[in-house]
């Protein structure tokens, strides 16, 4: 039941996370959700924690106003409708009278979303009124709609109505800038002064961020969604989305930059990214030949070997599942060769020929030879399933259920043309087998998807984009034994290179959400392949630098800084310094006093990160992005090997070397001192440079003390400058990618 005082829904928040701003009362409603839901049973603590921590960063329902914006992470088709259902439960639970849902940039994706959460708050089959849903489409009667939620607004306000015949109003809209426009309007009509609002933006990623920040103007999706906001006094804007790049780079002064984050944890049973391309790379990912590939350079007059092997693979798990489970259920196929509708037409008329040839085939008579060698090819599609797929039938029995497994399967071609894509009725069906592009990227649900055939290549490398045509992800661990994923060698790979990514930049967020501060203070720097892009450029008026360190050195190129940043540096290095037992270097007796060094070998490297790198500062931004790359690829080393060695290496043993430098700090000439003899038959051969004073194969850390002069031969201006610099070896290599602040 729910409490008659707002203050009584309010517990202990003492129980929740740091960053909590209140606490948020579960009740019968979240429970009811989860005891009606698919979720194991011994999932629902789980997910009711993550809802709470989540709405408890939320501006509290006691506050008079307030706006907040938070980022909620999930993997792909990993249960984040789940998720922010159940945060919409728990609104209800706390005296909410209006949750707002951005789902959708099609009419199929908001249709999609709209009877997702009808049918998961049981609205059409509870006998109370507690939901009040309303679907904002262009036929809506605004007039209407408008005096409903008056109406419920209006029972709020009364103190003689039970806050359980208090209803919540759930508008869910498209993302399109016509239709939040009739939603602002509308909202501009209502009081709301006071009344809490959940806002969440499913898909947070697409089309809501400004694509034209760069030229000083702004969308008009973007535009909406700001009036939209402007016109609720009191609300949180929960951005949910599987790639955070473009939300997590705009800039922080953005409305829409995230100031908390979640990061949901998947459920049991959920195949994802570390499992299809680390764990079953070999098993289940299949890499289509180059030649197979479709491009300008390379027209196909037929289908690919490889795409009917895959149906073929695809029918016999067909065939497979009506023997054990009949013709219930969903199994399909996504085609999904390019962003160009003719090449669907053309795939699509393969697949439906070699459906209509292989049907055909198989009601010729057993002794044909035709029906034998299709036969044998569906042979080898068998044995390939058995080695994954433990519950096969026998192949007779397969072979037997074929035709059957064909008159249970439809073709279809998915295009959104024009503007509109088809709807899939599922239940009409067992097998489908999907042929289309964008229409069945982000935010589309294929039931029961199985196989893959993917020849797309992956275009200019948006991280977030490649990331949402894997529709193969989700909740198979019941069938994972007959999925299998067909990609060109570039979109394999893509996908390995974003599994490192993905796991990093969640880790790294779960841990600052555990600090509790808040989000616009995360340093944004990550591991990125360099063969990806984090996300489209329109959306990012910050710059960021790329970078990878390969048997190459990190060495800033300005060392003066505050006199507060110099004094910090340098107790932090006499700290550690005192710390470690340094011995002479071996080398030439012909060297100099500068180009005698003192050497600390075989320190842990984790220690040398924790004790000396990670508190040293730098004053210049593009010396400290450098810097920041330098560390996650040693932290990447660290994760990967936490057993790793260094040398630290302190140069000419401590002694002041003058290097002449700017005014506003630059070294005029470099920091490294070059080799004795510096030319000639016998260049280095006292001396080889400190470019060259490193280890074999480990991380090694050369600490310098400078004396700066103006100019080359000028005055000395600044005294004991410490400066570091940072060897990597290449087996160490990574792309990495840090933005600079706002």
């Amino acid at each position: 039941m729910m409490q008659g005082d707002m203050n009584s829904v309010i517990p202990n928040i003492s129980t929740l996370s740091v960053g909590a701003a209140w606490a948020p009362h579960v009740g019968e409603e979240t429970r009811e959700l989860l005891r009606s839901s698919s979720a194991p049973a011994d999932s629902h603590d789980n997910i009711i924690a993550s809802g709470r921590s989540i709405l408890s960063k939320c501006v509290p329902p006691t506050s008079p106003a307030g706006q907040e914006t938070g980022l909620v992470i999930g993997y792909v088709q990993s249960g984040k409708t789940l998720s922010f259902t159940t945060v919409a439960a728990l609104a209800r639970d706390n005296l909410y009278p209006i949750v707002i849902v951005i789902a959708g940039t099609t009419i199929p994706l908001f249709n999609q979303s709209t009877t997702r959460l009808q049918r998961d708050l049981r609205l059409s089959t509870r006998p109370d009124r507690r939901w009040q849903l309303f679907p904002l489409q262009k036929e809506t009667h605004q007039a209407s709609m408008l005096n409903a939620i008056k109406g419920v607004l209006a029972d709020w306000a009364d103190a003689s109505v039970p806050d359980d015949d208090k209803k919540t109003v759930l508008i869910t809209v498209m993302k399109h800038h016509s239709w939040l426009a009739q939603l602002r309007a509308m909202l501009a009509n209502l009081e709301l002064g006071g009344r809490p609002v959940l806002i969440i933006d499913d898909e947070a990623d697409q089309a809501s961020l400004n694509a034209k920040v760069n030229n000083g103007e702004q969308t008009t999706t973007y535009t909406r969604i700001m009036e939209l906001r402007a016109e609720i006094p009191h609300h949180t804007f929960l951005q949910y989305t599987a790639t955070p790049q473009a939300p997590l780079l705009i800039n922080i002064i953005d409305l829409l930059s995230p100031r908390f984050v979640e990061v949901l944890e998947p459920g049991a049973g959920y195949v994802g990214g570390r499992d299809f391309f680390v764990a079953l790379r070999n098993s289940h990912v299949r890499q289509i030949p180059p030649g197979e590939v479709p491009t300008p350079t390379n027209v196909l007059t037929e289908p690919p070997g490889s795409l009917l092997e895959a149906l073929r693979l695809f029918m016999v798990g067909i065939a497979s599942h009506l023997i054990r489970h009949g013709d219930t259920g969903n199994r399909s196929m996504l085609v999904h060769p390019s962003h160009r509708t003719d090449s669907h037409q053309e795939f699509f008329n393969w697949v439906q020929g070699a459906f209509n040839t292989w049907q055909r085939t198989l009601e010729l008579d057993e002794a044909d030879p035709d029906r034998r060698d299709l036969l044998a090819e569906f042979a080898a599609a068998y044995d390939d399933l058995a080695t994954t797929a433990n519950d096969l039938p026998t192949f007779d029995a397969v072979t037997a259920e074929l035709l059957r497994a064909f008159r249970n399967a439809t073709v279809m071609e998915v295009n959104a043309v024009p503007g509109k894509t088809p709807t899939i009725r599922w239940q009409n069906c067992l097998g489908w087998v999907l042929v289309g592009g964008q229409a069945m990227d982000r935010g589309f649900t294929v039931e029961g998807l199985v196989v893959t055939y993917m020849p797309r290549s992956v275009g200019v490398g948006n991280a977030d984009t490649v990331q949402q045509r894997g529709r193969f992800f989700g909740y198979k661990q019941g069938y994972l034994g007959y999925c299998r994923i067909y990609l060109e060698a570039g979109g394999r790979q893509a996908f390995h290179d974003y599994v490192e990514h993905e796991e990093e930049i969640r880790t790294q967020l779960e841990d600052y959400e555990r600090t509790g501060r808040p989000l616009g203070e995360w340093k944004r720097a990550f591991i990125l392949s360099p063969n990806l892009r984090p996300t489209r450029s329109s959306v990012l008026d910050l710059d960021y630098m790329r970078g990878t360190f390969s048997d190459s050195w990190f060495d800033p190129k300005y060392v003066n800084g505050p006199a507060e940043l110099l004094i910090a540096n340098r107790q932090l290095i006499e700290a550690f310094l005192v710390r470690h037992q340094f011995v002479d270097m071996d080398g030439h007796l012909d060297r100099t006093a500068i180009q005698r060094h003192k050497v600390a070998d075989d320190l842990a490297l984790s220690d040398v990160l924790r004790d000396l790198l990670v508190e040293f500062r730098l004053a210049e931004l593009r010396d400290s992005q450098n810097y920041i790359g330098a560390l996650l690829q040693i932290s990447r080393g660290l994760d990967r090997n936490g057993g790793e060695r260094c040398t630290v290496v302190r140069m000419s043993g401590g002694q002041p070397r003058e290097r002449g430098a700017s005014e506003d700090g630059r070294i005029t000439s470099q920091l490294f001192q070059g080799a004795n003899p510096s030319r000639g038959p016998t260049q280095g051969s006292v001396y080889p440079g400190d470019r060259h004073i490193h280890g074999s194969d480990k991380v090694t850390i050369q600490i310098h003390n400078l004396n700066l002069t103006r100019g080359t031969n000028g005055p000395v201006v600044v005294e004991n400058i410490p400066v570091m610099a940072i060897w990597i070896p290449a087996r160490l290599g990574a792309g990495w990618l840090v933005q600079a602040s706002a």
